[in-house]
């Protein structure tokens, strides 16, 4: 498998929690945009929740043909020095036009409608179609190296995502801006969770710690 250098890079609180409205309470929010630019990674990536939330337009994509795709495939629309990620594994959000110079490419299973991608096609947005009934994140990956030429790359959430490829081994490097607060809200999204591997823990190597002078911690470890 040929792939790209992959970081997962998120702002946590001291107990490891990653809530977006709570983060963004927290001092370092500033710094969070400043590491991922210097962890040089022009493409970032979004599972669905997050880009629902952040990115996409409101309200869901509605299928008037079900009729599925059904096979491996790309569409590459324009090339580009980055790409803006979401995987959506059904094809279900919705997309202004895109015509900025970070594009957005969206990755979807083979169970997604031929109509969701002749909409995709309509909007000028790069996809990825792979996986019989959910996404294949390694086969993703090497086309995102192979075809759109994607060398380094960041998962930037929420907590699914960076959990599936942290399960598939698919991270180089795990970085983590703690801001100096504690949510403690029950319940709330963590970094990684729900982990499908028999493994007690995954061993990491710490590669460099910064601190800053509003009390965020920046940590680098690579697995």
């Amino acid at each position: 498998m040929n792939k790209p250098y992959i970081v997962c890079h998120m702002m946590m609180s001291l107990d490891g929690r990653i809530d977006c409205q709570m983060t963004s309470k927290l001092r370092g929010t500033k710094e969070y945009y400043e590491t991922l630019s210097e962890l040089n990674v022009p493409t970032t990536l979004s599972g669905r929740v997050t880009a629902e939330l952040e990115m996409a337009l409101p309200g869901k994509f509605s299928s008037k043909d079900h009729t599925t795709f059904g096979k491996e495939g790309f569409s590459k629309k324009q090339d580009a020095t980055g790409y803006e990620v979401v995987v959506d594994t059904h094809g279900t959000l919705l997309w202004d036009k895109q015509e900025g110079e970070k594009p957005l490419l969206v990755i979807t299973s083979e169970q997604v409608s031929q109509e969701y991608l002749h909409y995709l096609d309509e909007q000028n947005i790069s996809w990825i179609a792979v996986g019989k009934n959910k996404i294949d994140l390694p086969k993703a990956t090497d086309i995102l190296r192979n075809e759109f030429e994607v060398e380094r790359m960041a998962v930037v959430g929420g907590s699914a995502i960076n959990t599936s490829f942290l399960d598939l081994g698919l991270l180089d490097e795990i970085s983590i801006l703690i801001g100096p607060g504690v949510d403690g809200r029950k319940g709330m999204p963590t970094v990684f969770d729900n982990m499908s591997t028999s493994r007690e823990v995954i061993h990491l190597e710490l590669k460099d710690v910064k601190k800053y002078e509003d009390g965020a911690v920046w940590l680098r470890y690579v697995l």
